[in-house]
């Protein structure tokens, strides 16, 4: 969709050091998409962190009693995080053309 997206991996919330480096770089951006699995706790963590919009993508697979990304899916509605919007499981593709839309706003209204 033409968007330049950058990559962070590896940064769960069973080892918030890894993600702690990379905030500065996290908190430049106009939206941030949370993949996460489990109990979906990393999409409320990342949305305490960022002044932008957060969009909390469930996943279907992962280790533990996950139910088929039906745990990380209620913890992510139920964010107490302003600013985290939830798609629903496995929907990463609407969470990109989401993020398209963020970005071509914003973009617009720069120009």
């Amino acid at each position: 969709m033409g968007q330049r997206t950058e990559l962070i991996c590896d940064v769960g919330v069973a080892g918030l050091h890894r993600l702690i480096k990379h905030v500065p770089r996290l908190q430049q951006a106009n939206v941030v998409i949370v993949v996460a699995g489990m109990e979906g706790a990393l999409a409320s963590v990342i949305g305490g962190l960022m002044s932008c919009p957060v969009i909390a993508v469930p996943t279907s697979v992962g280790y533990g009693s996950s139910f088929e990304g039906l745990s990380a899916l209620l913890t992510m509605l139920n964010s107490c995080s302003s600013g985290v919007t939830c798609v629903n499981i496995d929907n990463g593709f609407s969470a990109a053309v989401t993020a398209t839309l963020i970005n071509k706003k914003i973009e617009g209204a720069n120009h």
